[in-house]
């Protein structure tokens, strides 16, 4: 454990000019704010940063608006893309009494870390974010009163075939879904992701392999080693700021927007989880009848499945989500669980490694933050665990869901996700006693993130999208 006087010495010893405050708003993006180094002493850690709460996105009302940000010594980085030597510190959200704040996504994951201990069920999850994104080398978009429009582009893509006058085309271009795994020169952004890698090792983030995705137009990922609940989500942020950093640097830009291309591939944040006890993985069982999965884990996998229209309120955190989550694609749109299937919504890895047995969550993408993610997670799964719910119904199904060739008798049973934010946030307003138990949410956060996520819902329903024009300007 790093303590603020560890902090102090580090400072001195890289001679850090400034250090940079950072916490998590409600939607899970990193805010900040800067201060000269030596005004940090080993009573701010106790003390806080005062700031403004009722200009953070899903935060404070204006005549309550004084909050406090808490630094976190072990979560301190030297900031790789700052001109003058800069440490970063995450913090914890707090009023200004010292009182935790309930809205601080933050305090909700170590909350659910509490609670899991508490419960006696285990003493440790394990969560392993998968993030894909996209890199474009440039994008343009508006929505105003009269103008709706928005443009990628990328130069590896199957568009830049007719080439231009002043870049002429080489050739070598990526069909649409012809991305995955592909070689340079048609994937050009092997060494940016490279780079990419190297920055988040060098950061403390171990990083297991990258590629190219599926999808032609630039899309990656960048597969980093699983973690604890609030140290993965910790990660996760890093991870977003250091992809983004690095394009930028190189001219790029990085979007985890979950469908930015029509007809491509779409972004997920497929979530692995396990569950260990004593040391032991609890997930594993080498007598099991089915893909050596203990009963403890079809329990878990049974309150996912239990609570799978309500979690993707979380899960799928924005109406673009839901361009993604399209039946008849390798989106998992279908409740149902299998070993090595990517067409249900959960899946388990194939592996004879009682310490790799896992189960993968892959309707998440990038819109959800991440906290409440892992938290509502963990807190479906426990669910299934202490009543022990039985994922019967969901499988195990080892076809491909989206073939025209599936059984009826399959077909009839198998249930879809929500197909828009809205009806997702509904069914999250309807089944949340699961997510209230240990206090970790509250009904005043669920209400208050349902109705902060219905506001950016009306602003997409009510804005003309350019399709509109080309379907209906002419009747």
């Amino acid at each position: 454990m790093t303590t603020p006087e560890d902090i102090l010495k580090l400072i001195r010893e890289n001679n850090i000019e400034v250090v940079d405050y950072k916490f998590v708003d409600l939607p899970g993006n990193w805010q900040h704010l800067s201060a000269p180094a030596h005004l940090l002493t080993e009573d701010l850690f106790e003390e806080g940063i005062s700031f403004d709460g009722s200009s953070i996105r899903g935060f404070q009302t204006v005549d309550e608006s004084d909050m406090l940000m808490i630094p976190n010594a072990d979560t301190f980085f030297i900031d790789p893309f700052t001109s003058v030597p800069t440490l970063s510190l995450t913090c914890n959200v707090a009023h200004p009494t010292k009182e935790r704040y309930i809205f601080d996504p933050r305090y909700v994951a170590q909350q659910a870390e509490q609670f899991l201990h508490s419960s006696g069920v285990a003493d440790t999850a394990y969560f392993g974010p998968e993030a894909e994104f996209y890199i474009f080398d440039s994008v343009r978009y508006i929505s105003s009163d009269n103008i709706q429009f928005a443009r990628v582009n990328s130069g590896q893509a199957h568009w830049k075939s007719a080439g231009s006058d002043d870049k002429p085309n080489l050739g070598h271009l990526m069909n649409l879904k012809g991305g995955y795994l592909s070689v340079p020169p048609y994937d050009t952004y092997q060494d940016l992701r490279t780079e990419m890698m190297q920055t988040l090792e060098t950061l403390g983030i171990a990083v297991e392999a990258h590629h190219h995705e599926v999808g032609a137009a630039g899309q990656a990922e960048i597969r980093i080693h699983f973690g604890t609940l609030v140290n993965t989500a910790d990660k996760l942020l890093l991870y977003k700021y250091v992809t983004k950093n690095v394009a930028h640097k190189h001219g790029k830009t990085v979007t985890f927007m979950p469908k930015p291309v029509l007809g491509d591939n779409g972004s997920g944040l497929h979530t692995h989880q396990s569950l260990w006890k004593d040391g032991k993985p609890l997930f594993y069982d080498a007598n099991s009848d089915y893909a050596d999965l203990s009963q403890l884990a079809h329990f878990y996998i049974g309150g996912i499945m239990t609570h799978a229209k309500a979690l993707l309120g979380i899960a799928a955190a924005s109406t673009n989500s839901y361009k993604r989550l399209v039946p008849g694609f390798e989106a998992p749109v279908n409740l149902a669980f299998s070993e090595r299937n990517r067409s249900s919504a959960v899946r388990i890895p194939s592996t004879s490694n009682p310490k790799a047995k896992r189960i993968e969550y892959r309707p998440p993408d990038s819109t959800a933050n991440p906290y409440l993610l892992f938290s509502a997670l963990l807190l479906a799964g426990l669910d299934g665990i202490c009543n022990r719910i039985n994922p019967d119904g969901y499988g195990p199904y080892d076809e491909n869901l989206y073939s025209d060739d599936l059984p009826a008798k399959y077909r009839d049973r198998i249930n879809d996700l929500p197909r828009s934010l809205e009806e997702a946030l509904s069914e999250l307003d309807k089944d949340r006693a699961f997510l209230l138990k240990g206090n970790v949410f509250t009904d005043d956060l669920l209400d208050h993130y349902i109705e902060f996520k219905r506001k950016e819902a009306d602003q997409v329903r009510i804005c003309p999208a350019p399709i509109e024009f080309s379907l209906y300007y002419g009747v």
